[in-house]
C-alpha cells in the first residue's frame, strides 16, 4: 500500500507499541492524538488534533493507506463522556476515511462489547457465539463501533477489521489475564495482519495472545494472517502463588467482560468516583 497508516491515539499504550513496531513491518506512520508526541521516530509524521473533529480527521485521512483508530476513553465512564469520545469519535474516523478515500480501517474494539457473554464451559469461544452483550457504557460504545463498522462495509464498500482487545498490557497482572491477555509483540502483529488481510470486508476478531488458559477462539484471527508468538503461561506460576487458584463461581471468571459485568462498574459508582472525594 502507498501512503502512511493513521494511527488515531497515537500518545496512548497500544498507539505507542504500533508507532514502534509497525515501520519495524515496512509501514510508514501518521500518528493523530490530542497531545503532542514527544517522542516521534524519523520518518514519522504527527497531527495534533481532536479525533471527533471530523474536518480535521478528513484532513488526516487524505492520503493515508489505512486508518487504526484507536482514541477514545479506555475503560469505563460516565455516558456523556463515552458517547462523545468514543462513539462519535468511531463515527469521525469512519465517515473521514469514506471521504478522503481510505479503503481499509481497522478498529480497536474490546471483549467488554460482548462482556456479560458467560465464559465457555467447554471449548473456546468463537467470534459468532458472543453477540453483544456490553457490560458497560463502555462496552456500549465497543458494540457500537463494530455496528458503524458493519454499516460503513456494506454502504459503502470500505474493508473494516474490528479487535476485540482483550487485556493489552506489557504482561498479566492478574489469574484472569493469563486467558486474556494480549503481548505487545502479539498486539503489533494482530494490526500488521488486519491491514494486510486481501479483501476481509467486515471481520470480527478476538484481540489475544494464543495463551494456554484463552476462553477465546483465534481461527478468525488466524484467518487474517495473524500468528501469535506469546504464550502467559510463563507469568502462572508467579500470579498464581500471589493470587491463588481462581474461584469458579466468581463473576471475574465466568463472564467474558470480568470485573466489568460486576457491580463495581455500576453507573452511580463510577459517577462518584469521576466527581471525586466530597468538599469538606
Amino acid at each position: 500500500m502507498s501512503g502512511p497508516v493513521l494511527i488515531t491515539g497515537a500518545a496512548g499504550l497500544i498507539g505507542t507499541w504500533l508507532r514502534g513496531g509497525l515501520p519495524e513491518r515496512g509501514w510508514a506512520v501518521r500518528s493523530l492524538d490530542v497531545v503532542p508526541i514527544p517522542d516521534t521516530r524519523p520518518g514519522e509524521e504527527q497531527v495534533v488534533a481532536d479525533v471527533t473533529d471530523l474536518s480535521a480527521m478528513v484532513d488526516a485521512s487524505t492520503g493515508a493507506s489505512a486508518v487504526v483508530h484507536l482514541a477514545g476513553i479506555a475503560t469505563e465512564s460516565t455516558w456523556p463522556a463515552i458517547s462523545h469520545s468514543n462513539i462519535e469519535g468511531t463515527y469521525a474516523a469512519l465517515e473521514a476515511a469514506r471521504r478522503a478515500g481510505v479503503q481499509r480501517v481497522v478498529l480497536a474494539s474490546s471483549n467488554h462489547a460482548t462482556g456479560y457473554t458467560p465464559r465457555p464451559g467447554q471449548g473456546l469461544l468463537r467470534e459468532a457465539d458472543a453477540p453483544h452483550r456490553p457490560d458497560t457504557y463502555y462496552g456500549v460504545s465497543k458494540a457500537t463501533m463494530e455496528a458503524l463498522g458493519s454499516l460503513y462495509v456494506d454502504r459503502y464498500g470500505l474493508d473494516v477489521v474490528c479487535l476485540r482487545i482483550g487485556s493489552a498490557l506489557p504482561e498479566p497482572t492478574t489469574v484472569r489475564q493469563l486467558a486474556t491477555w494480549l503481548s505487545p509483540t502479539d498486539t503489533v502483529g494482530l494490526v500488521d495482519a488486519a491491514l494486510r488481510a486481501p479483501s476481509p470486508g467486515f471481520a470480527v476478531v478476538w484481540g489475544v495472545s494464543d495463551n494456554t488458559r484463552r476462553w477465546w477462539d483465534l481461527i478468525a484471527a488466524q484467518a487474517l494472517g495473524y500468528e501469535s508468538v506469546d504464550d502467559a503461561e510463563v507469568y502462572a506460576a508467579a500470579l498464581l502463588e500471589v493470587h491463588g487458584r481462581p474461584d469458579p463461581t466468581d463473576p471475574v471468571h465466568t463472564r467474558v467482560g470480568g470485573e466489568y459485568a460486576t457491580a463495581a462498574f455500576d453507573a452511580e459508582t463510577i459517577e462518584a468516583q469521576q466527581a471525586g472525594p466530597a468538599e469538606p
